[in-house]
């Protein structure tokens, strides 16, 4: 069986043969196959059933050709394991029956036990580092993201409970950010030790936030994150979610290797605000895909153009898959990122050497 690498050193900025492509949110409801055993399990009991969530994992390889997979799992995952009931509600989201109100309710939370609540993830990701020959992604949800659900008790817009604990409470958001901090740290250490080949923290909902909230109240403890795991030989990943773009210029002491951006956020201008240190990872608007296929592979050729004038480039979506998007448009665009790419890729090595 050949490994393909490509996702792993574009990471990492070195040279590949084609632009690398996975997809946010890849193993779900776009795929028919997915939606039939979504009829007999819910998301949760999928997880806890580790042959069933690597099959998941596998199927957009299988199908698309993408160059990575990425976990079946979900943010809220761990968050059982320190002490929070939550379900996900169809049409919903996450509903947290007991969300954090007090400084009590954050003492209440405990440390995490991966191995002990959450052994059936690892599992998971033990079967894939066999089963594989692309890197397996594995993630979490970063602590304001979490938070946010925990505090509001469900999805929210306007994230009024949130904010109102973050500027009212100081002392209980930092303790809050603090735990959550270790339970993330924690739970990517134990992924990667069971053969995770790199991570991606998701923080999907911390643009939200003006810059100077973000670098009070939640920059120090996603630096910490990756501070903590920078002895992990693998690619890390920070993707800061949508309408993020006007926080980019506060990430560049962070020790992470790639930034993930929304499509609102161009990829030159992404490097531009981050001052050339990472790789980029994105950014084409999901919703493109509902458009005919010589609009979706003009757009993509204008990202991949522009993505490889230095190095350092990974193909992805700005935010997750939606149930409407088609198998098949998905299928042709990643052959389409290979094929188009690859020439261009040989010239560009030419032109740096």
């Amino acid at each position: 069986m050949t490994y393909n690498d490509t996702f792993i050193r574009a990471c990492r900025k070195q040279d590949t043969e084609h632009v690398p492509v996975w997809y946010m949110r890849q193993a779900g409801r776009y795929d028919p196959d997915y939606r039939t055993i979504k009829e007999k399990y819910t998301l949760l009991e999928i997880c806890k059933q580790p042959e069933l969530a690597a099959e998941i994992t596998m199927m957009p390889v299988h199908k698309l050709g993408v160059d990575a997979a990425i976990l079946y799992s979900d943010i809220m995952n761990p968050v059982a394991s320190i002490g929070i009931d939550f379900d996900i509600v169809k049409n919903i989201g996450p509903v947290i029956h007991n969300p954090i109100r007090s400084a009590a309710d954050v003492e209440k939370l405990r440390p995490i036990d991966v191995e002990g609540d959450l052994s059936h993830i690892l599992e998971t990701i033990a079967l894939l580092d066999k089963e594989l020959d692309v890197p397996l992604i594995t993630f979490a949800g970063a602590p304001f993201t979490i938070a946010s659900y925990l505090i509001e008790g469900r999805p929210s817009k306007s994230y009024i409970r949130t904010k109102t604990l973050m500027y009212s409470e100081p002392r209980v958001w930092e303790m809050l950010m603090e735990k959550l901090g270790d339970m993330v740290i924690t739970y990517l250490r134990s992924h990667v030790r069971s053969g995770g080949k790199a991570f991606q923290l998701f923080d999907s909902w911390v643009g939200a936030l003006a810059p100077k909230d973000f670098e009070i109240y939640v920059l120090p403890t996603i630096s910490r994150i990756f501070r903590e795991l920078s002895d992990l030989d693998v690619p890390k990943i920070y993707f800061p979610g949508v309408s993020s773009g006007e926080l980019l210029p506060t990430l560049t002491n962070l020790q992470a290797d790639v930034i993930g951006l929304d499509w609102r956020v161009s990829i030159s201008e992404g490097r531009r605000r981050t001052g050339g240190k990472f790789a980029m990872q994105g950014n084409l608007d999901p919703y493109l895909l509902t458009a005919p296929m010589d609009v979706i592979k003009d757009r993509a050729k204008q990202l991949i153009d522009e993505g490889i004038l230095e190095p350092g480039y990974v193909f992805n979506l700005g935010h997750g898959l939606f149930p409407e998007a088609s198998l098949e448009k998905l299928r042709e665009l990643t052959e389409y990122i290979h094929e188009y790419s690859k020439d261009l890729m040989k010239e560009s090595v030419k032109a740096r050497s």
